[in-house]
């Protein structure tokens, strides 16, 4: 069974804005995918279709074959969420904001004690457990917020920018625990970005959104096939007559587009034939980044 299904999803709004427009996605079980995008792209509305917070205007989704608009409270039950913004109770402990909601989602006393324990130490929060709240930094709320979306060890893990706030170790503290969860969990995780390089570091699949529309969806090698975007080489190199491919981007630097690894070595020979040293070659393979730019770009061409 997928652990999410869009078919046609759409949102709009009272106001006439559209947010989601006809989205289709299937994602597995175990997945980290990376709904990606900038402000306003429609991440956070479909994260509230699928979690039941709101009705859709149109089409349908289903979290582990249930529909959130017809059974919110079972879906609630069965995921696990994070905004960029941790709401919790400011005049409770760590420990006491974990337990609390540890019962709200139907924890023994003695469960929820187990899993507060583990979790604040796995986050690195062990120390300031018995600390209130309104004391934690910025990123401290953040991880406590993820463990609270843990308690109840949900199927499915909607996060919304979960390293905000954190510092380097934290956070990769926080993705190591991600990876973990999905491998050894099965866990989904369905994360929102507009972050394209920390979502291309941790994310195994991902889904491309502009102005509520899902522009391709796939990992990062599928992408790269289907938009034929090539290889970018860059050489670092001195004297000599640079030939015409090679665009110089800097002082004793060069870029040259390339299809295949195959054309590099005569792209080497031909600037060593005329008289540059060349002292490095690397090839690159385009980033989330320039994928995005190039559907965007082709988007407002359209």
């Amino acid at each position: 069974m997928p652990a999410i299904t869009l078919d046609h999803l759409s949102k709009t709004y009272d106001n006439g804005k559209k947010a989601v427009d006809s989205v289709c996605l299937r994602l597995e079980q175990g997945e980290i995918f990376g709904f990606l995008g900038p402000n306003g792209a429609g991440k956070t509305t479909t994260v509230k279709l699928l979690s039941g917070m709101l009705t859709p205007t149109g089409g349908s989704c289903s979290l582990l074959g249930i529909n959130p608009a017809r059974h919110p409270e079972t879906v609630h039950g069965l995921c696990g969420v994070v905004t960029e913004h941790a709401q919790m109770y400011h005049a409770l402990t760590g420990l006491q904001n974990l337990e609390f909601y540890g019962a709200l989602f139907g924890l023994s006393p003695a469960k929820s004690r187990q899993r507060t324990d583990a979790l604040l130490s796995r986050l690195e929060l062990s120390d300031a457990a018995h600390q209130k709240l309104a004391s934690y930094s910025t990123g401290m709320r953040q991880r406590l917020s993820l463990a609270r979306a843990l308690m109840h060890e949900p199927p499915v893990l909607f996060l919304d920018e979960p390293t905000s706030g954190l510092d380097p170790r934290s956070a990769q503290n926080v993705n190591a625990l991600l990876r973990s969860l999905a491998r050894e969990k099965g866990i989904t995780v369905f994360l929102c970005t507009h972050q394209l390089r920390y979502a291309q570091e941790i994310c195994t699949r991902y889904g491309l959104m502009d102005r509520g529309r899902l522009l391709a969806e796939g990992s990062l090698d599928a992408l790269r096939a289907r938009l034929g975007l090539g290889m970018r080489v860059k050489i670092r190199a001195s004297g000599g007559s640079a030939p015409a491919s090679y665009r110089k981007t800097g002082e004793n630097t060069y870029e040259i587009c390339i299809q295949t690894q195959e054309e590099i070595p005569p792209l080497v020979r031909m600037g060593v034939e005329s008289g540059m040293r060349i002292y490095s070659v690397c090839p690159e393979q385009p980033s989330l980044e320039d994928l995005y730019f190039h559907l965007t770009a082709h988007q407002k061409e359209a």
